[in-house]
């Protein structure tokens, strides 16, 4: 079993929100808004509101979304905007074109209904991030596997929902250091694929381990107990 040279380091982060100048009022500001705001404000309002619905399952979870319907009772547009799976997004430039884009084809379709005034305005928001280590470590995949079963959820946050922000969309903390540290690129891609919109962060943890579990197999005895 390869050990890593350089250890994946446990962090636990919170995250206090911050409203900027900016509301919309109807759709038409929203679509402005969409255009000027910073990238942690589009990064707050898709992945992070994520953690703040409880990732549901069902419904809207992105905030965008979420007050297009409540706000503006617009459900073709709140569909069409939920429909945009962040998961498949490399950059917030890509999420936030489209986002604008099926905003501003809403708007130019349906003029009378882009500058109806919502029932409350939308602010927009980011959020200021405060990190601290853990103090825990692995340099293995055996002992990235025990820290991972005892993990919690505001651990699991910052390195595979929040860490997207930092490394542009592109990956998560964890499949990073599996591919650059321990060299396990499949298992790497594999947990880069585990579905943040239709998972809990309990069942992607689950998932998480299963992975690990396989890739860990080879290596454990029948009689080995965990």
């Amino acid at each position: 079993m390869k050990v890593a040279e350089q250890p994946f380091q446990f962090f636990v982060a919170s995250y206090i929100p911050r409203i900027s100048n900016q509301k919309a009022k109807n759709l038409e500001e929203l679509q402005k808004g969409l255009a000027s705001c910073g990238d942690g404000c589009i990064f707050y309002h898709t992945f992070h509101s994520l953690g703040r619905h409880h990732f549901l399952t069902e419904g809207f979870s992105d905030d965008f979304a979420h007050w297009v319907l409540a706000a503006l009772n617009q459900a073709a547009l709140a569909e069409q905007l939920a429909a945009l799976d962040i998961h498949d997004y490399r950059s917030i430039a890509e999420l936030r074109t489209d986002l604008h884009h099926s905003v501003a084809q809403y708007c130019e379709a349906h003029p009378t209904e882009a500058r109806q005034t919502a029932f409350e305005p939308f602010h927009f928001c980011d959020t200021i991030e405060v990190s601290v280590r853990l103090g825990r470590e692995a340099r293995t995949l055996e002992e990235f596997r025990r820290e991972l079963e005892r993990l919690s959820h505001d651990s699991l946050y910052f390195h595979f929902i929040a860490s997207r922000l930092r490394l542009q969309l592109r990956s998560n903390d964890f499949s990073i250091w599996f591919a650059s540290a321990l060299g396990l690129t499949a298992l790497a891609e594999r947990a880069n694929g585990i579905d943040i919109y239709a998972n809990t962060l309990d069942s992607i943890q689950a998932k998480l381990l299963a992975l690990v579990d396989s890739d860990l197999a080879p290596y454990w005895q029948p009689s080995t107990t965990r």
